[in-house]
């Protein structure tokens, strides 16, 4: 059945305006091989309405062949839409490639000359499967407001940092799952010097250490944090792998609100319990405390300013609930590997120009 997230037919016309000047849609169809001859759907556009129409618009096999039959483009089967949606995976993901790539960094926020963006991931089940078949990778442009990277892979695709290269002047923001050496390292390594990073830390996430000095005790000295809401900070360094060199570090930490602390230590029992397993007592010591790792200098970050920033990772969280909720990207109804990036990619494809619609708005007067 056809959803909201469908493109109108008197529409179409507008929502190609919104592609990159000067992007050729047949060029692009004919030298990623999703049309080899023009045969039924000869040219680019009409390749991505269809993509749209069975992707995002909600058609099954049988709604997209009778609606592009309506539409007069083409007499396609069944078989037939299936089989140029498989063959046109490399021109949708060039696509997105195309549309992130035509887009600007957003808005200094809070600091000046430095661009905030968010990293995080969101997975996508097939039909009848209990776990995670395809991971979304997106980073997120608080200044823009919008996705300035998006990345399709399966199930053993990663969380990274380095994930979307980084501009000079970004700091870019993780969750937990981006707290690890090797990640960082790299992200550091590609920015040359001109990035930064700030993620969440797990008690047990990196081995640490003063910059001269035997292991940190980190749960010890959570233990003996003065009462009080005041955000404390030490310089650390994290253990690398054999032949590299530790890892420059300034660790944040805050106690959280009562309220925050106690339903954080409500869920790693039921996730324990759940599991079968037994809780580690250090976890719910570190559950009181919000624990932060920056590359920023002190000088003109103040941990009080970090703190607030790393809040704002809920904006990503929400654009992907958007993708799943509004655009229904979490309803995959594919089981093989090319059909299914067909029908993400031309997801995302809605996604990008979605955000630049939104721009409009953005843009606008109160």
């Amino acid at each position: 059945m056809q959803n909201t997230a469908s493109v109108p037919t008197d529409q179409f016309r507008d929502l190609l305006k919104r592609l990159p000047a000067g992007l050729d849609l047949d060029r692009l169809a004919f030298e990623t091989k999703a049309i080899q001859r023009k045969r039924k759907i000869g040219d680019g556009a009409n390749l991505l309405r269809l993509a749209l129409a069975r992707g995002p618009g909600g058609f099954s096999l049988r709604q997209t062949a009778g609606w592009v039959s309506l539409l007069k483009i083409t007499e396609l089967s069944n078989r037939g839409v299936h089989y140029r949606l498989k063959q046109a995976v490399a021109f949708l993901a060039a696509l997105v490639g195309l549309l992130l790539a035509a887009k600007m960094p957003g808005a200094h926020l809070r600091w000046p000359g430095r661009t905030l963006r968010l990293a995080d991931g969101t997975g996508v089940s097939k039909p009848g499967s209990k776990g995670t078949d395809w991971r979304v990778h997106g980073v997120f442009d608080l200044g823009s407001g919008g996705f300035s990277h998006l990345e399709l892979t399966d199930k053993h695709g990663a969380e990274a940092l380095e994930r979307g290269a980084p501009i000079a002047g970004e700091i870019r923001i993780g969750d937990r799952n981006y707290a690890r050496v090797p990640v960082l390292h790299r992200f550091l390594a590609e920015a040359r010097g001109k990035a930064d990073f700030i993620v969440r830390l797990g008690w047990n996430a990196l081995q640490l250490s003063p910059p001269r000095g035997k292991l940190f005790d980190l749960i010890g000295y959570l233990q003996h944090l003065p009462a009080g809401m005041r955000p404390h900070e030490v310089i650390l360094r994290a253990a690398a792998g054999r032949g590299e060199t530790a890892l420059p570090l300034r660790m944040i930490v805050k106690r959280k609100t009562p309220e925050a602390a106690e339903a954080t230590r409500l869920a790693l029992r039921r996730a324990a319990i759940k599991k079968g397993k037994k809780l580690d007592p250090r976890s719910l010591i570190a559950a009181e405390c919000m624990i932060l790792a920056t590359s920023l200098p002190a000088k003109g970050y103040k941990a009080q300013d970090i703190l607030a920033v790393h809040r704002l990772r809920w904006q990503i969280e929400l654009a992907f609930k958007r993708l799943k909720s509004l655009l229904h990207m979490d309803k995959l109804p594919t089981r093989t590997e090319q059909t299914s990036r067909s029908w993400l990619y031309a997801h995302l494809i809605l996604a990008l120009i979605c955000d630049d619609v939104s721009q409009d708005f953005l843009d606008s007067s109160p």
